[in-house]
Parts: C-alpha cells; structure tokens; sequence
C-alpha cells in the first residue's frame, strides 16, 4: 500500500469517525424521525387497507346483484318453457350463462381482495404493535437520557462548588493571614514607639537630674550603714 492509499485510508476512517460522532449526539432525533417514519408507513398501509376492503366490498356488492340477475333470468327461462317459446328460452339461458361467468370472476376477485385485505390486517396490526413498543421504548430512553444528563449537571455543578469552595476557603485564609500579620505589625510599632518615648523622656529626667539612672552597689551599701 502507497503513501497516497494510506492517507485516503486514514481520510476515510476519520470521516467514518466524525459521521458516527454526529450520528450518536443526534441519536434521539434520529430516532424521533425513524419513528415518525413508520408511523406514516402505517398511514399508508392503512390507507392501501381501506382501499382494498372498499374494493371488496364492491365485488361483493357485484356478485350478490348478479345472482339476483341470475335467479330473474331462470324465472325469465322457465316461463319461456311453459309457454313453449324454447328459442327464446335459450336465449335467455346463454344470458345466464354470461351472468354466471360474471359472477366467477366477481366471486374470485372478492376472494382475492378478501385475502389481501386479511394479510395487510394483520401486517398493519403488527405494525401497530411494533410502532407503540417501539415509541414505549424510546419514551424509557428518552426519560433514561433526561436523567443521565440531569446527574451529570448536578455531579458537574457540586464539582464546580467544591472548586469554588475550596478556592474561597483558600482566599479567606489568606485574608485572615494577612490580617492577623498587619494586626501583629501595628501592635509591635505601638509598642516600639511606647518604649521609644519612655526612654527618651527618661534620659531627659536623668540629664535634669530630677530622677537618678539607678543606684550603685556602693550607694545601697553606705545606706545600709546609716541604718545600723
């Protein structure tokens, strides 16, 4: 196989690839369609039923009005006969003769219109009976599908809640942090600036001589003499 029979090969399998891809995400649709499609098959069918009853019921309706036809002519022929008219008689029997040759074919296409008739009942009442299980089925798929995607909604929604959750949880920590380190800072610049001031106003004190820096090992020793 040549470069160019393996690439029309692999054009090929994708084209197959992406008609599947369409044919399955239309699934329902299609489906709808094809059951449409019967359904009006079955119109037809029923249609072609009625027509084909119709036209019995005619040959029927034929067949009954030449027997009628039939039984005046043989009354006709047998007046014909007591009366001696023989001729006419005979004429009157090759008309029923023509009557009764009628009556057969009329008699035979009723037969066949009833057995027709008989075979499409039964194909079109089959018919019904594949069509309702068939829409009783898709309805199941169709509910099994409406489903599917409303768990896939929910399962894909609480996936996305516990993302957002989880990165809110995260900001809000990081907010607390930050808060708790500038609350850390404020409180060690205000005690900074207590110490500060204290010690500068102590130095002041000192260099006016209003408060001492503190006594000596030798001061406190000369002051436990006076005591004694």
């Amino acid at each position: 196989m040549n470069i160019w029979a393996k690439m029309i090969t692999a054009l090929r399998g994708g084209a197959t690839e992406v008609g599947e891809a369409i044919v399955d995400t239309q699934a329902l649709r299609i489906l709808d369609q094809e059951v449409r499609d019967a359904s009006e098959e079955l119109h037809q069918s029923k249609d072609s039923l009625a027509a084909i009853i119709a036209r019995q019921k005619l040959a029927e309706e034929k067949c009954q009005q030449l027997r009628e036809q039939i039984e005046k002519h043989e009354g006709y022929a047998s007046q014909a006969l007591s009366k001696g008219e023989e001729g006419l008689a005979l004429e009157v029997a090759q008309k029923i003769a023509d009557l009764e040759n009628q009556l057969r074919s009329e008699e035979s296409m009723a037969q066949e219109f009833a057995a027709s008739a008989n075979q499409l009942r039964e194909a079109v009442k089959q018919a019904e009976q594949n069509i309702k299980r068939l829409k009783q089925q898709v309805d199941t798929v169709k509910a099994t599908e409406n489903v599917q995607r409303a768990q896939a909604a929910v399962a894909e929604r609480h996936s996305g809640s516990n993302s957002k959750l989880q990165t809110a949880m995260e900001s809000l920590e990081r907010i607390k942090e930050k808060q708790a380190q500038k609350s850390a800072q404020m409180k060690a610049a205000t005690e900074l600036a207590q110490e500060t001031s204290e010690d500068h106003l102590q130095r002041k004190l000192e260099k006016a001589g209003i408060v001492s820096n503190g006594s000596s090992a030798q001061e406190i020793l000369e002051r436990l003499k006076q005591k004694k």
